[in-house]
Order: C-alpha cells, then structure tokens, then sequence
C-alpha cells in the first residue's frame, strides 16, 4: 500500500487557483463517487500493466541489497492518478492523468536516508504508463518488466538529486494474489478495496550509487536475507473509509521462502478499523487473514524532529500464522513528499523477528496518517 492524496495536487505547471477553475468547469468535484470493484480472474501481462479508468494505481519495489561490504534500503515506487475533472476537457494539455514517483535510498552503515520524488502529467514523451504491460516512465526515472522464463525481469533506473537505482529483479515465485483471488478488501464497505497482488521474495542485482560512488550488489551466500525485493502493484477507486486517518503495513521476505503481508486501517484513537494479510509458505499454499484476526500491537515509538510525528517504529504483530516483532533497522525513515503526493509517512527497511527474538525475516515497514490525517 502507499500513501496518495491527489486532491492535495494542481498539474505541474498549474496554479492552485487554474485547477480550482478547470475543476469547476468540468463540473465539479474532481472525483465521482467510488463504486465497488467486482471480483474479476486478473489476467497477465495486461495486468501488469496501467488501468486508467480507475482513480488511484501504484506499483511499488522495495528491499534490501548488499554493496560496498554493507546493507542498504531502497524504495521506488510509481503512481498514476486519474483526475476526474480533466476527462471531458479536448486540450492535449489536459492533465488526465498524472504520474508520480517516489524513490529512498537507507544506508545503514551511516545511519542515513536519502530520497527524492518527481510529479509530471502522462504525455508529451515525459511520462506515462503503459496498459500492455508493467512500463512507466516519469523523465528519466523508468520501470519496466519483461518476461524471463515464466517469471519476469523488473528493471528499476531512477537519477535522484544525490542518489541513484540501477537495479534487476527476477521473480522467483508465482504471482501472489492478494485478498480474495486479487480483490483486497480494505474497509467495511465494498467500495474499499482494490485490485492487489504482490510479487515477494525476487532476486536483487544491479548497482546503487551515492555521491558519485557507483557501487555494485554483491553476490550473497544461498539461504541470504540480502538481495530480496518485494513488489506490489494495487490499483483502485477508493481505498480509505472515511473513519481511517492512514495505515500500518508490512511486507516480509521471511527465511525459509514464505512471504507475510499484514496491514490495518487505523482510526484517530489508533484502534483498527480494518485489517487483512496474508502468508504463502515456500511451498506455494496461501493463508488469507480474515479482518478480525491481525492485531499490531505498538512497542517502541520514535519522534520525527521534523514533522514531530511521532511513530511506532517497534510492533508486535499477531497474525492467525503466528506472532512475531518488526524492529525499525534505522528510526529515521520518514518520508515527505508535500511536493509530490503530498503525503508525509514513515516507510522503511525493517527486521522481523519471533517472539523468541530470532530474526525471520526482513522487509519494509509502511506507516501513514501519523504526521496528519490521509486521504485518498
């Protein structure tokens, strides 16, 4: 899941009182009221692909790499935002869609995160997403899949302001459907929810760059947590009930080859509204949690100097798959991207332990709503 509020948003280039205009023009609210998404068999590489009749999509990579003899985090994430308001305008100026980008670089080693983020309207040759197949392009920051074998190959190159990706990633297990078969509920009403699968446990080589060093991904001994990725690719009209102020989520590669995602929707009391997850086993068989059986419990909490957001960067997480811990691996992974999304949240590499204290897994932490409340 990530976090994007497109109301918050005027097209680059637009002032805020043009968008307001050309909302009002083109009757109103720029968006129309959500309908719920029936289920539907998704089909690939189409799906892989964009959907832009639906309001909100994100596909999203993150994980862990070894380089320079140390462990780095990174993130890259795409959106595309369908803006209601500009469909019936003629103009090839009309900002339709809208792209965005996010991408975060944690060097461990130096307690450090460095990130960067990127808005542009679809068209024009600057940006866009394909509907064959997983291919958006925002300048110079690209993500693309291809086929490899039965799997698929994603390439990641992003060119931040102090940073850069130039990751592969090979998928090493089928496609994880999320939810119900692909359709993931995430709220009381039909209407939250949306189309979700997840690509866990891929391979990770390529290489990072910081301050001009190029550094390469180093090969890792078989049974490694290092070099792991996971992708989620999520697309939707409405995710958020009205009720939720943001989300906590997690994605972890685990040890043996299982893959667990939690998440839950939260209220201003920071009591759940909705909850769901899932785990696959090495083996291939799924386990869907039902909305009442996660629990994430707080255990430790960090305070942005920043945002003075103040986050749970320490979780217990019961699941009907067992109970574990999610330590934060660096409490200063906060994210603000006012000038994109114009969200602020806290997202990054994390470790997931039993409750013995022995390490499970690692994977990404993702928490919204916390600096303020979020809205889709």
């Amino acid at each position: 899941m990530k976090p994007l509020a497109p109301l918050a948003l005027s097209p680059p280039g637009w002032s805020r009182r043009a968008w307001l205009a050309a909302t009002a023009l083109a009757g109103g609210a720029p968006w129309l009221p959500a309908h719920a998404l029936p289920p539907r068999t998704l089909v690939f590489p189409q799906d892989h692909g964009s959907h832009p009749a639906l309001r909100t999509e994100w596909w999203y990579i993150t994980g862990q790499a070894r380089a320079a003899g140390r462990l780095w985090g990174f993130q890259v994430t795409f959106f595309r935002s369908r803006v209601e308001a500009a469909q019936p305008l003629q103009s090839a100026f009309a900002a339709k869609q809208l792209v965005f980008a996010h991408a975060a670089l944690t060097d461990l080693g130096r307690a450090a995160l460095h990130h960067d983020q990127r808005i542009a309207r679809a068209g024009f040759g600057i940006a866009g997403a394909s509907e064959a197949d997983t291919d958006i392009r925002l300048g110079d920051w690209t993500l693309v899949r291809t086929p490899r074998g039965a799997g698929s190959r994603y390439a990641a190159q992003v060119r931040a302001a102090d940073f850069a990706l130039d990751l592969q990633f090979d998928t090493t297990q089928p496609v994880l459907l999320q939810g119900a078969q692909g359709l993931s509920r995430k709220g009381p009403d039909a209407t939250q929810a949306s189309y979700y699968y997840s690509q866990p446990q891929m391979s990770v080589t390529g290489h990072l760059q910081l301050a001009g060093r190029r550094m390469a991904v180093e090969a890792t001994a078989p049974g490694s947590l290092d070099n792991r990725a996971w992708l989620d690719h999520e697309w939707s009209d409405a995710l958020v009930h009205p009720d939720a102020v943001g989300w906590d989520w997690i994605g972890m590669n685990l040890q043996d080859g299982s893959a667990l995602t939690a998440f839950r929707m939260r209220r201003g009391d920071g009591s759940a509204l909705w909850a769901g997850g899932s785990l696959r086993a090495a083996g291939g068989t799924t386990q869907v949690f039902g909305p009442q059986a996660v629990a994430f419990t707080p255990q430790r909490h960090w305070t942005s100097p920043a945002s003075q957001a103040r986050y749970p960067v320490q979780w217990r997480v019961d699941t009907p798959a067992g109970s574990f811990e999610v330590h934060a691996l660096l409490d200063a992974q906060e994210l603000d991207s006012q000038a994109s999304t114009g969200a602020i949240y806290w997202e990054g590499l994390s470790e997931l332990r039993d409750l013995a204290g022995k390490v499970a897994g690692r994977g990404y932490l993702e928490m919204t709503g916390y600096a303020r409340p979020l809205r889709l």
